[in-house]
């Protein structure tokens, strides 16, 4: 039985590029562009020939027909989904506020229960199991040996010849082509490892990662028949019951699976099915097992190695693993939604929990165009470098704020669209950050303005770089001797990837463990860096990034980062409002910025009680801080008053003998300047405060103030200030007249002789 039918209608203009994306498990899960290049009214009309499924109990049986609407090619391109329009637990997760989510983990639900039922247990990857297994199977790891090897035993002998006859950089655009082939045809893991190392510029040349990033793309698919068959299975439902359109051949293929375009029968939402090869869990198991045999005996004779390569290869293999479980990708996609959906600028696809097994997932089809496809962008009017900021802000989120994040954000995977938004998309492979690892990023980085190398080569014990054992006093010149030289530029002229290069060398030297967390942050900023210099060759991700640093640092109450603002704004017993302003100045330029956000923090450091117990070394500093600022204020704007033009009509009509009076003095020329220079600051800080966003349209921004007055601390902090500021102006008051006497006495004695 077959059945046709017709897609007309009129495809304005030039050709509309779209990218559907599946949100794939896996790094290599990209959608690639589908172009519909057809112009005017254009029928299409396709034959709907039955597929035919092999089914797996018995190969020779008769392929039995599935009825169902195949296109051709995609379905035609429809609006980008609207996520707010799906109905609550079929689709989109809607965006809640990331604020109070804590890290965004809920309890499993009953669809994803459901979901996760519908096939056997998924494969884990455990070594121990895996050395036992292939332990009694010599033969099938000889035979894998041997395919490796005639692999890349070829190669390896290419390039060490390019190395000896020096045509090394010659033949690197060739020999990269050959092992992007040699890597595909040897099967998912070696593929997985491709699209590591592909955006690993501290280990390959360019030529290299240049071709390894097509291994996020476009990659050999499988039989469609398998694909449809494993849907069927792992659903429990024929094609036909569930699909009203789905194209009849993958629109990209992945290192785990493929994906197809579709459509449900029952709502008519666009969506994108995912399916995993057959027989993966097998295959990954058996190579991943040889590459950490080879990785025991590269710890074991490798002496030079500062990182366990074994530990590298089960931290891979676990979260690639992971990969093959759809239903914790889909778990994975409603987290980051839940903990990063609230900016308007930023889009995660919905999950539709009815069509989702962990073999089989269905997600929201999300339109748009990949960000290295960047003439595509420029032509359809779309800002690459905001898009590129977009990701930054929201990156940082991830790594420093939730600590839960995208893993895998090569350009594949993020997605402009039509409307400027940032989808991100193959939630299979996250990570997280460590809670102390995440304060202690932040309190790198203050470190590291402050120029503290000391506190710097300490921060690496909280950030698991070192062992407590080691002893980092040899590490700080090193620190000191790269970073001097660095830090001359400014935050805005700071390149991320020469810090990571430099940085990586003075790692190597020394007995540092990098964490996987870390790697993977280095390799998120590189990637959304290089999408930017591509369109802007100044553009600095750190520059970027500093603004999120400073509103964390001015707004965020945790006391690890209030620790950290203290040392930011306090040295040598000085209080620096240079700091305080530049911090003000950037953290304005955050989008989530909110001037009213600034003044609970300040109060707790200048107002707040001290813990019990505690000795609160930072108090003295303050409170002497607070009397020189009002007594500035308050003599600076005597001087002022006294010294204004205003008032020249009013003296004189005073007396001659009070015209005579010396001029109002406040101590010095140099003292004085000091004390208006003072003055300025911080009334220029006040300014941007009270202009901050935020501020002014908060109803009761200062209740913070009047709240914190009431308490008995601040109530002893006034005590103090004010008795400091009267003994101040009065020993001032004194020095000024008794130095007036002397001089008075002098020049009487004088007159005597």
């Amino acid at each position: 039985m077959s059945r046709a039918f017709a897609v007309a209608g009129p495809t304005p203009g030039p050709a509309r590029v779209a990218s559907a994306r599946s949100g794939a498990s896996e790094a290599p899960s990209r959608v690639r562009a589908v172009s519909e290049r057809t112009s005017g009214h254009v029928a299409c009309v396709s034959q709907i020939a039955p597929i035919r499924v092999r089914r797996a109990a018995d190969v020779d049986r008769a392929r039995r027909s599935i009825m169902t609407r195949v296109a051709t090619s995609a379905p035609p391109a429809m609006q980008e989904t609207d996520l707010g329009d799906l109905p609550p637990g079929k689709g989109a997760s809607a965006s809640v506020s990331s604020m109070g989510m804590g890290d965004g983990e809920v309890p499993m639900n009953d669809a994803q229960r459901k979901a996760l039922a519908r096939s056997a247990a998924v494969k884990d990857y455990n070594p121990t199991r895996a050395a036992r297994y292939y332990a009694k199977r010599p033969v099938a790891q000889l035979v894998r040996i041997a395919e490796i090897g005639s692999a890349l035993g070829g190669f390896v002998l290419d390039v060490s010849i390019d190395q000896r006859t020096g045509s090394f950089d010659k033949n690197a655009k060739r020999r990269a082509d050959q092992l992007r082939s040699k890597l595909t045809n040897l099967g998912p893991a070696f593929v997985k490892v491709g699209q590591a190392l592909s955006t690993r510029p501290d280990l390959l040349p360019a030529a290299y990662l240049d071709e390894l990033t097509s291994l996020q793309d476009a990659l050999p698919t499988f039989s469609d028949a398998d694909a449809f068959e494993c849907v069927e299975t792992e659903l429990g439902r024929p094609l036909e019951a569930m699909f009203g359109l789905i194209t009849p051949t993958p629109i990209a293929a992945a290192s785990l699976g493929q994906v197809y375009r579709a459509t449900l029968k029952d709502s008519g939402k666009e969506v994108a099915l995912k399916v995993q090869r057959p027989n993966i869990p097998d295959g990954l198991e058996l190579d991943f097992h040889l590459i950490r045999q080879g990785a025991l005996l590269a710890d074991r004779f490798v002496g030079s190695l500062n990182t366990s390569i074994v530990s590298l290869v089960d931290e891979f293999a676990t979260r690639v693993f992971q990969e093959l479980n759809y239903v914790q990708e889909g778990m994975n996609a409603e987290r980051f939604a839940r903990l990063y959906g609230d900016r308007p600028d930023v889009v995660v696809p919905g999950i539709w929990w009815e069509y989702t097994s962990p073999k089989v997932i269905t997600m929201d089809w999300i339109q748009g165009t990949k960000l290295d496809q960047q003439e595509s962008l420029k032509e359809q009017g779309l800002d690459v470098l905001a898009l590129v900021n977009t990701g930054i802000q929201c990156s940082l989120r991830q790594l420093l704020e939730f600590g839960y994040f995208h893993a895998d954000p090569h350009p594949g995977n993020l997605l402009a669209t039509p409307d400027g938004k940032l989808a991100f998309l193959d939630f299979g492979m996250m990570s997280e950050t460590p809670e102390r690892a995440r304060y202690a990023i932040i309190e790198h980085v203050v470190h590291l303005v402050n120029r503290d190398y000391e506190a710097m080569a300490n921060d690496y014990y909280a950030l698991e770089f070192l062992d407590k054992s080691v002893d980092v006093a040899p590490i700080v010149p090193a620190l000191a001797e790269f970073f001097d030289d660095v830090l001359d530029a400014s935050v805005e002229e700071l390149n991320f990837k020469t810090i990571t290069d430099g940085l990586g060398g003075v790692l190597y030297a020394y007995p540092f463990n990098v964490p996987g967390y870390y790697a993977l942050i280095l390799r998120s900023l590189t990637v959304l860096e290089g999408l930017a210099l591509s369109t802007d060759p100044k553009f600095k991700v750190l520059g970027k990034a500093y603004p999120y640093m400073a509103r964390r640092l001015l707004t965020d109450p945790r006391p690890q980062l209030r620790d950290a603002f203290s040392e930011l704004l306090f040295k040598d017993g000085q209080f620096r409002w240079n700091r305080l302003e530049n911090l003000l100045r950037e953290g304005a330029k955050s989008d989530d910025y909110n001037g009213a956000d600034v003044l609970p923090p300040l109060v707790e450091l200048i107002l707040g009680a001290d813990k019990p117990g505690e000795v609160n070394l930072l108090r003295p500093l303050v409170e002497k801080e607070a009397i020189k600022v009002v007594e500035a204020l308050l003599l600076g704007q005597s001087v002022e008053v006294a010294r204004s033009t205003q008032l020249a009509p009013i003296v004189a009509l005073l007396p001659e003998q009070l015209k005579r009076l010396p001029p109002i003095k406040v101590g010095s020329p140099e003292e004085e300047q000091r004390m208006m220079a003072l003055r300025e600051q911080v009334l220029k800080v006040y300014g941007m405060l009270q202009s901050s966003k935020g501020f002014e349209t908060r109803p009761n921004a200062t209740a913070p103030i009047t709240d914190a007055l009431q308490t008995p601390a601040a109530r002893r902090f006034v005590e103090t200030v004010v008795s400091g500021v009267v003994q101040r102006i009065t020993a001032r008051v004194l020095r000024e007249l008794l130095g007036e006497d002397r001089e008075g006495q002098t020049s009487a004695a004088a007159g005597s002789r």
